[in-house]
């Protein structure tokens, strides 16, 4: 790996799982920004959840919501009293402000969760690698390793893994497997 891109990973593992305020699952937060966020405010957050239990989700007022499953198979999300199923790996956004809640007709779900505030606008891709092209993250991205055997710059990745992207150099994820690539920009 490139010494520019030796930061460039952030291991799931290494990450601490903190308890959700209504005891319905955990979450695992990824990276939070604008960089320099100190006292707990922050602009946007990328997080992996547990949902272990039907309930109600968290609000997040003035905010708005990117989830995605990536374990299990089906989520049923009710937001606003209109309920959506949810399946593996298609995003859906939402107003993080909306009364929310989940039903788990399958089971356990683990989602992909992105929350922007006010001022920020996220986008999630899932991009499958193919083993022949390279998926380069730009400045402004985090990729997170969904399955599959992927690297960044020859660096093994593990599941949940994210690599931050640069304008610089990007890092290139390469390998076959599932990324979520998260772009989050300032709100026109």
């Amino acid at each position: 790996m490139s010494q520019q891109h030796n930061d460039s990973i952030i291991r799931f593992a290494d990450r601490r799982p903190e308890r959700w305020r209504n005891g319905g699952g955990t979450t695992v937060e990824i990276a939070r920004g604008p960089r320099g966020a100190e006292d707990g405010a922050w602009g946007w957050r990328i997080s992996v959840a547990d949902i272990e239990r039907a309930g109600d989700f968290s609000e997040f007022p003035q905010c708005e919501r990117l989830l995605t499953v990536v374990e299990g198979d089906l989520l049923l999300l009710t937001v606003d009293g209109r309920e959506q199923g949810l399946e593996r790996y298609r995003p859906f956004r939402f107003d993080g402000g909306a009364a929310a809640g989940a039903a788990l007709p399958t089971g356990a779900i683990r989602n992909l969760n992105v929350i922007a505030a006010a001022g920020f606008r996220a986008h999630v891709a899932i991009v499958e690698l193919s083993g022949t092209r390279p998926q380069p993250v730009f400045g402004g991205q985090h990729a997170v390793a969904l399955q599959g055997r992927v690297a960044v710059d020859g660096v093994a990745l593990g599941r949940y893994d994210a690599v931050v992207g640069s304008d610089g150099a990007p890092p290139e994820v390469t390998g076959r497997g599932v990324l979520a690539v998260v772009s989050v920009d300032p709100a026109a």
